[in-house]
């Protein structure tokens, strides 16, 4: 995510570091790359050019304090002014309603309907409220058999009507529906449409006017760029919409939008959509993803989620485990299980300090965990949980049964108990051993 941008601005920062104090002069060159930056991102001119005013401005007007160097200070003033361009805060989603009703809307294909199912998912786990799904799409044949799908994923109530092409009606009589069952939450999944395609514009404006929604949300592919930013105005003139979410930001994007839609639209960005998963929904935070943009990770985002995914019960038998040799393979399996709910491996990485750097070079993907989790779904279950029985013909079978060598089977057994080792002594509040040498 902004990998390109990332290094970009961090390299004209990089011209200021020695320098003794912040100047006219030697500041030009800096600007005019961050500016560079923010153009190849596909930001727009004027909206780079006055950003990096506002930071050549600020720059220039403060005093240096002598233990902060000029490179430092600017890192500081264009987080701020990121943080400022992007919104400042997150801004909640308003589900104050009896039902609170929900209207997804947006272009062909910008990934409107696996929103509404993710946003479905985190309402309900996140938010304790009971949620219905209305399939409004009456347009796209495969729209209403996907939504019913991730619904029974995710296990919320899909709301359809067959026969009936007219999305008013089906919405209004969910709402009715759902009211009577006394969920608290409606989302209305739309058909995509174009904004030069008057008549689709009008069912959707007429749709709002209908159903007087309490949040009313713009869905817009990130990679589609500063294109994104000019479909967010057409729809927001129509709609008058209450927050933009973008989808696909971890695919191969610029980084335009979602650095310049808020600031184009005045409206917020609640939501971004960084995976497949219906667990890939995160809240939008300015100041965090101006962290992100700047190299400096996302630790805060990092731990929120790990907190999610634990257990505080399955922590406690797992330390009792460590202390008595008893951690064994279907404890680690459970625990990689509980890392994979996390989010992507590249998004995780991307969230610690300095990981985008080290791994610049480095494909990282979500089967990083397949080796592992084939060689022990090769064991029998006595196996698993008996690593010390694992003698030479036993991983010859779990070689051949996993389609790994028995060097690979070999190096990942020591690796277990290296960890298994090191993982005991942070439990027992004993000193870590060294780390183990990396084994190639």
């Amino acid at each position: 995510m902004f990998e390109s941008i990332s290094s970009k601005i961090e390299k004209a920062l990089h011209t200021l570091k020695g320098k003794g104090s912040i100047t006219d002069i030697n500041i030009a060159e800096t600007v005019k790359e961050v500016r560079k930056a923010l153009l190849d991102a596909d930001v727009s001119y004027p909206i780079a050019k006055e950003f990096t005013d506002k930071v050549k401005s600020e720059a220039l007007g403060r005093n240096v304090i002598q233990s902060i160097e000029p490179g430092q200070l600017m890192v500081k003033i264009v987080h701020e002014k990121l943080t400022e361009l992007m919104g400042s805060s997150a801004v909640d989603i308003n589900i104050k309603g009896n039902p609170a009703v929900i209207l997804i809307a947006g272009l062909q294909g910008s990934g409107k309907t696996t929103f509404s199912a993710k946003l479905a998912h985190y309402l309900k786990t996140k938010k304790n409220k009971s949620v219905v799904l209305v399939a409004g799409d009456v347009y796209r044949p495969a729209a209403i058999s996907q939504l019913q799908t991730l619904g029974q994923q995710i296990q919320v109530p899909v709301f359809t009507e067959e026969g009936n092409t007219n999305p008013i009606d089906i919405a209004t009589k969910a709402i009715k529906d759902a009211k009577m069952k006394g969920a608290q939450v409606v989302i209305v999944d739309t058909a995509g449409r174009l904004a030069v395609d008057e008549d689709m514009m009008n069912e959707i404006s007429g749709l709002k006017q209908s159903l007087n929604p309490q949040e009313t949300l713009f869905v817009v592919d990130a990679m589609t760029g500063q294109d994104a930013v000019n479909t967010a105005k057409a729809f927001n003139d129509r709609l008058d919409f209450d927050g933009v979410v973008l989808t696909k930001l971890d695919g191969d994007t610029r980084g335009g939008a979602a650095l310049t839609i808020r600031y184009s639209v005045q409206k917020p960005i609640k939501f971004v959509g960084i995976g497949e998963k219906m667990e890939a929904l995160d809240v939008f935070h300015p100041d965090r993803m101006a962290s992100r943009i700047l190299g400096m990770g996302d630790v805060v985002s990092l731990v929120e989620r790990a907190q999610e995914q634990y257990d505080e019960e399955e922590a406690r038998k797992i330390q009792k485990k460590l202390i008595h040799n008893e951690y064994n393979f279907e404890d680690f399996l459970s625990q990689i299980g509980q890392v994979k709910k996390m989010g992507s491996m590249k998004d995780l990485i991307g969230m610690i300090p300095g990981m985008d750097k080290l791994t610049k070079n480095v494909e990282i993907t979500d089967d990083a965990f397949k080796p592992i989790e084939s060689m022990i779904g090769s064991m029998t279950p006595y196996e698993r949980r008996n690593p010390s029985c694992l003698n030479g013909s036993r991983k010859q079978r779990i070689a051949s049964g996993s389609g790994h060598s028995i060097q690979e089977v070999n190096r990942f057994i020591k690796q277990f108990e290296e960890t298994r080792k090191m993982m005991k002594a942070v439990s027992t509040k004993g000193k870590p051993p060294r780390l183990p040498k990396r084994h190639r």
